[in-house]
């Protein structure tokens, strides 16, 4: 009998997630810094909750997790200016660096795992996840079974 496609898509991720944790913790790097870095490389600036929002952690831990990084050299925290209480996280030169490896280790990660895949299959791989994705981010898939 064949996996559920849900036990299937979850057990993909988990194996890339330790294969890119064993590569990024080779350039010194833990699982939730390279996920706030290429967050934040992706909407640079966010505030801090809404950081912690789309990391899915608790605003506290992301708070921890910011002043390591920025001990680190990685990030810099600034005010936002509506609102003095509010910060703002941005990335520093120190950190590009460091976010072009993570790249490269992704890059060759996904090769690794599509190793045998022709390229359309590739493709198409890739459309049909996104297909999955976006419905279970649809409105009407909360509403139908919310």
């Amino acid at each position: 009998m064949s996996d559920s496609i849900g036990f299937l898509l979850s057990d993909v991720a988990r194996l890339l997630r330790r294969r890119f944790d064993e590569r990024a913790r080779a350039i010194g790097v833990t699982r939730p810094q390279w996920r706030a870095l290429t967050a934040l490389s992706r909407a640079e600036g966010l505030h801090q909750g809404a950081l912690a929002e789309r990391l899915e952690v608790e605003p506290i831990t992301l708070c921890r997790m910011i002043d390591r990084l920025e001990e680190a050299g990685l990030v810099e925290r600034r005010r936002a200016p509506a609102d003095r209480r509010a910060w703002h996280i941005y990335l520093t030169d120190k950190s590009r660096p460091l976010l072009d490896q993570l790249r490269g280790l992704a890059d060759d990660l996904s090769a690794q795992a599509l190793d045998g895949l022709a390229i359309d299959q590739q493709d198409r791989l890739t459309e049909m996840l996104e297909r999955i994705r976006n419905n279970l981010q649809s409105p009407a898939m909360e509403i139908a079974h919310g």
